[in-house]
């Protein structure tokens, strides 16, 4: 096989991967919503649905639920622009999908002779390329509002540009913090850039080369301008019920609100990978490079050891509360599935712990060193994208939504000029250190 079949097959694969992550995260997405707006509510969410009895802490909702909007029928209105009506919501959830081809999952690998890189698209435009793709989503808004000809769907599509406009600015000036300090525009150099030690006027200090320590006005900018960008709480004025009905989408039905629906847990996990990758080091491991996990196949295999026991472990102990708390809730009713599934998840641990006394006396093959670094770093770029995807669910029970005018004051009189003052804090500081 040539080079340029392997590299075309190499895209291909990513381009397809790229496109599957966030819809396997959508579903989990879903579930951690519910269950954590049940936790912050004290309520106990869904846990009713289940097939052969497992009910899998309210998981298997989710697919009742697509049967349910499969099932339901898909009505048109008479007096709609019948074309961008049926565009807007295919529109929304296929650019909700796009900009993960520039984030790089893992260091790219040499192998065989030849270099798998674990990303799509390595363009050298990334960061506009993120900006321009994530602006375009809201023409889904737009269409879906216009098209459905009704007051409500136009001011929810009206509010979601007047929105984008206000937030895309901020957005775009903290990505300009971001190129100010690592000199780049590439997301994969960005990511590189960050695996090694934060420096300041000569000085090396105990703080990974992360964004969020070189730039963490930034990281609140560009994190406040995701919630409003996806339209989530206290920034879903396009769909305020209590306003607009239920804003541009009021007219849709079945597959076509499905459409809208995952689109936006889709434009989330989007955000999540971005903020990790631009903020938090993507996939890169605090406090060990690339270059040292390689070279350390033991200390790389520990680590995911480690990582997968405390995981486990973690897992299995709210797995056992689970089942406490549903057996004081229900009484007379024993459910074995929360404990089946904490003995499972502490059987894992000590087998990651055996792994772990194992893989510290053990020799490994050579092949397997970069391999093991691919897997923790594809994990901790998981992790950091869940704390996120928690942090919207957070976020939204916890803060009330905001008028629509506090909303544009908040846009154009403090994020805006934060974001300017930002940069040019950042331009003096890069100056004295000339």
């Amino acid at each position: 096989m040539d080079s340029q079949t392997f590299t075309l097959i190499n895209i291909t694969v990513m381009t397809v991967v790229a496109w599957i992550v966030p819809l396997q995260f959508v579903p989990v997405f879903i579930w951690l919503e519910r269950k954590g707006s049940a936790i912050i509510q004290d309520r106990i969410g869904p846990d009713r649905t289940g097939i052969l009895g497992f009910r899998l802490f309210g998981m298997v909702q989710n697919f009742a639920d697509v049967v349910k909007l499969l099932m339901k029928e898909n009505i048109v209105p008479a007096n709609v622009n019948r074309f961008y009506f049926m565009l807007a919501p295919f529109w929304a959830m296929t650019v909700s999908l796009l900009p993960l081809l520039v984030v790089p999952f893992a260091a790219p690998l040499d192998f065989a002779g030849r270099t798998v890189r674990f990303q799509a698209a390595d363009l050298g435009v990334g960061l506009l390329y993120i900006l321009s793709i994530t602006s375009m989503g809201v023409f889904g808004i737009i269409l879906a509002g216009w098209s459905s000809n009704n007051k409500f769907s136009l001011l929810g599509g009206l509010r979601s540009s007047a929105q984008m406009i206000s937030y895309e600015l901020s957005m775009g000036l903290a990505m300009v913090g971001i190129l100010m300090v690592y000199q780049d525009v590439r997301m994969s150099s960005i990511v590189e850039a960050q695996g090694r030690l934060l420096t300041a006027w000569g000085h090396t200090l105990p703080l990974p080369h992360w964004g969020i320590f070189l730039q963490p006005l930034s990281f609140l900018l560009f994190l406040v301008a995701s919630f409003a960008e996806t339209n989530r709480n206290p920034f879903d004025l396009a769909e305020g019920e209590s306003e607009l009905v239920a804003g541009f989408h009021v007219e849709y039905s079945s597959v076509k609100f499905s459409l809208f629906f995952m689109a936006e847990y889709s434009n989330m996990v989007v955000a999540a990978f971005v903020i990790a990758t631009l903020f938090l080091g993507g996939y890169q491991v605090p406090f060990a490079s690339t270059e040292t996990l390689r070279q350390n196949p033991q200390l790389t295999l520990s680590l995911l050891c480690l990582l997968v026991a405390l995981l486990k472990g973690t897992a299995g102990l709210i797995f056992y509360k689970i089942g406490n708390r549903q057996r004081h809730l229900y009484a007379g009713v024993k459910r074995a599935e929360p404990f089946l599934f904490s003995g499972l998840c502490f059987a894992v641990a000590l087998a990651a712990l055996a792994l772990l006394a194992m893989g510290l006396t053990m020799g490994l093959p050579a092949w397997m060193n970069g391999v093991l670094t691919v897997f923790l770093q594809v994990l901790c770029l998981s992790l950091k994208v869940l704390f996120f995807c928690w942090l919207f669910v957070w976020v939204r029970w916890t803060l009330p939504r905001f008028r629509y005018d506090q909303l544009m004051k908040m846009g154009w009189k403090l994020m805006l000029p934060l974001a300017l003052l930002n940069l040019l804090v950042t331009g003096v500081i890069i100056l004295t250190q000339k």
